[in-house]
């Protein structure tokens, strides 16, 4: 199995915190580490079904500590919070990048309606 859109470079750039892809189509997309942690494809995040989602709050400034490649069609990030557990194939990235404006309305409208934030709690 082939995936339709496949990455031909990945850079992760840590001072803006974004992930950035090259695909063979030719589109450039810069992926920010919070909408990644935020859209994690985990159990963890998307649970077992329709309505088990758990939503993720305080991830701004998450960072991205390591990404190990998985087979020929994906990758795991390892976030500064601890999650490991979200394998994103290419084509769920070229998602993300190509999905990115509409995502975060929808996360931010979520977020406002549980009344939680994108900002850590401070400690």
């Amino acid at each position: 199995m082939t995936n339709v859109h496949r990455p031909v470079s990945i850079t992760a750039h840590q001072q803006s915190r974004e992930l950035e892809l090259h695909f063979e189509d030719g589109l450039i997309y810069r992926i920010s580490f919070e909408l990644m942690r935020v859209y994690s494809p985990s159990a963890e995040v998307r649970g077992h079904g329709v309505g088990q989602e758990v939503l993720q709050s305080g991830k701004r400034g998450v960072d991205l500590l390591n990404l190990e490649s998985v087979g020929h069609y994906a990758i795991k990030p390892i976030f500064s919070d601890g999650h490991d557990s979200g394998i994103y194939s290419w084509d769920y990235l070229y998602f993300l990048g190509s999905q990115q404006e509409q995502l975060w309305q929808q996360y931010e409208a979520r977020l406002a309606a549980a009344g939680l934030s994108r900002n850590p709690i401070a400690t």
